[in-house]
Order: structure tokens, then C-alpha cells, then sequence
């Protein structure tokens, strides 16, 4: 079969393709770089499964190009960061809702199998209702989270009109290698280890009692596989994380466990945008696609702090 992965150089969307190189299966990248990283799949490159497309999922000419004989369609391409929507809601638009329209313009003319579309949690928005369930009102808060919806929509929409399979999963807080500690709107996890490891107080924003449901990034690969190829899943939206919550100051207590190190983090007001708890209901795919988070939060966490400090004790 023949996978193209959108953002396959990303953090989420270069574990999809390890993944995927390793079964033996065909991958292409599209990928402009914006976010992620060359280096992040410069060592598959001399795998022949592997063709690497540069170009923006703005551009329908590019978009249509390399959709063309794909049997499925991973997309996880999208501009990412709630404070980075707020600064530029115009990019994030453009980005999240039009590039998503053309991959499922390009899907519905090429006649692909199926779209796999990668959502957020961020829909909800600030709902106090735990565990977050698909069936759940929607509320976003940021030109992100609405930008993420509005592409879910478009998604069932196409296939609700033209029959083309889409499947929705909303990730919750996704974390692992590959991850760029180094930006700005970096997630909370590699950013905690790499100041910890360098003996730097992070900082929360807030009381630290907000609560994640922290995934491993190796969760999030296997659902988009299921996701794929699971019977009688088209048009529908799933939640994909652990079913576990965990705050801030744990995260920072289990950091500091596993590197043998005690740095206490600094307080800083909220911010805009930010949701203060959240937890995903995943029964509906463990149900329909047989999805199961192998990989729990502490372990994964490990291999993290293995990956960005090797010489970590983990």
C-alpha cells in the first residue's frame, strides 16, 4: 500500500513513518518544513519506500500531485500551537482549514481509500465534564481549536456528499521523540526535560494543577494505522490518549524522578486560550477501531528523557 503522510517531518508525523518504513510499507512525505525538522527523516531518506515532496498543503497544484496513486492519506500537516493562532489567526486559518480542503478535494478526485485526519482535543475548549467524550458539545477557544473542528467538519462533510472515507481522531497532549524542545511554542514535556537537564527552573503557567492527558507519541502512531484500514469507521471521530490524567507539578515531580534531580518550577499568570483540565473517554475506539494505548504515561515519559538525555538515569 501506499501512505502519504502530510507533516512527515513533524514530531507526530516522522514516528508515522519510522512506523510505517518499518512494516514494509510505501511512504510519502509532503512537507514545506515550516514546523518540523529535516533532520527529523534525513536518515530514511536512502530507503527506497520512501518519496519526500516539498511543498505547501496551500498549493492545490502541489497538494493534487502528491495525492495522486495513494491508497491512504495521513494528515497530520497543520499549523500547530493555541498561543501561535492567537498572535496569527490568519495563518492558522489558511494552514488548518484550507489545506485540509485540499487534501480532501484531491482524495475525492483521486479516488482515495481513506483520509485519516489528525484533530485535538482543543475542540471541547473549557468543558468541566471529565472524561471528554466525542458526543460532547463543542467549544472552542483559540482560532486553532476552531480551525481543527472546522477541518473535522469538512471531513464529514465530504464524506456525508461525495463518500469519501475520513476518520477523525482528537489528540490529547501528545508526547516523545522527535519532539522540538527549542521553539517557542514548544509542548510542555520536551521543554520541561531540556531545562530541567540543564539545571533550570521551568515555568508554569498557572497554579500547576491543570490537568493532561498525557499520550505517548507511539499511541497516537499505532491509531492512525487502525484508524486507516478499521471496517465501517468512515465519517466518525474518535479520541485517542491514555484515559489517565496527570498536573503539571506531577509532570514535574516525575521528571525530576527519573533524571535524580529536584528543581522546583516558577509560577506565572495563565494564559489565554489554555484549557485548565483535560481527560479523553477512548471506549468508542477501543470499541470500533480496537484501539488500546499501549504505552503508559510514566513509561513513555522515560523513553522521552531517554531520547533528549541519553545520559539521563531512566
Amino acid at each position: 500500500m501506499q501512505y502519504l503522510v502530510t507533516g512527515g517531518s513533524g514530531f507526530i508525523g516522522s514516528n508515522i513513518v519510522r512506523t510505517l518504513l518499518t512494516r514494509g510499507e510505501n511512504v510519502r512525505v509532503l512537507d514545506n518544513f515550516s514546523t518540523g525538522k529535516r533532520e527529523n527523516i534525513y536518515s530514511l531518506l536512502d530507503n527506497p519506500n520512501l518519496q519526500l515532496i516539498e511543498g505547501d498543503l496551500r498549493s492545490f497544484h502541489i497538494v493534487r500531485n502528491a495525492v495522486k496513486d495513494v491508497d491512504y492519506i495521513l494528515h497530520q500537516g497543520a499549523l500547530p500551537s493555541v498561543p501561535r493562532s492567537i498572535n496569527d489567526p490568519i495563518t492558522t486559518n489558511d494552514v488548518n482549514i484550507l489545506g485540509t480542503l485540499n487534501i480532501l478535494e484531491a482524495a475525492r478526485e483521486m479516488g482515495i481509500k481513506r483520509v485519516v485526519y489528525a484533530s485535538s482535543s482543543s475542540v471541547y475548549g473549557n468543558s468541566e465534564k471529565l472524561p471528554k467524550t466525542e458526543d460532547m458539545p463543542i467549544s472552542p477557544l483559540s482560532p486553532y481549536a476552531l480551525s481543527k473542528y472546522t477541518a473535522e467538519r469538512y471531513c464529514q462533510l465530504y464524506s456525508q456528499l461525495y463518500g469519501l472515507e475520513t476518520v477523525c481522531i482528537r489528540y490529547f497532549n501528545v508526547f516523545g521523540p522527535y519532539q522540538d524542545p527549542t521553539s517557542q511554542y514548544s509542548a510542555v514535556i520536551p521543554k520541561f526535560i531540556r531545562l530541567i537537564a540543564a539545571g533550570e527552573r521551568p515555568v508554569i503557567f498557572g497554579d500547576g494543577l491543570q490537568s493532561r492527558d498525557f499520550t505517548f507519541v507511539a499511541n497516537n502512531v499505532e491509531a492512525n494505522l487502525l484508524a486507516a484500514k478499521a471496517p465501517g469507521i468512515g465519517g466518525d471521530v474518535f479520541n485517542i490518549a491514555c484515559g489517565e490524567r496527570y498536573t503539571l507539578l506531577d509532570l514535574v515531580d516525575l521528571i525530576n524522578k527519573i533524571m535524580g534531580t529536584n528543581i522546583e518550577p516558577i509560577f506565572a499568570e495563565s494564559r489565554a486560550g489554555d484549557v485548565k483540565h483535560s481527560m479523553a473517554g477512548i471506549d468508542k475506539a477501543k470499541r470500533l477501531m480496537g484501539y488500546t494505548a499501549n504505552t503508559k504515561f510514566e513509561a513513555g515519559l522515560r523513553q522521552t528523557v531517554a531520547f533528549f538525555c541519553p545520559k539521563a538515569s531512566v
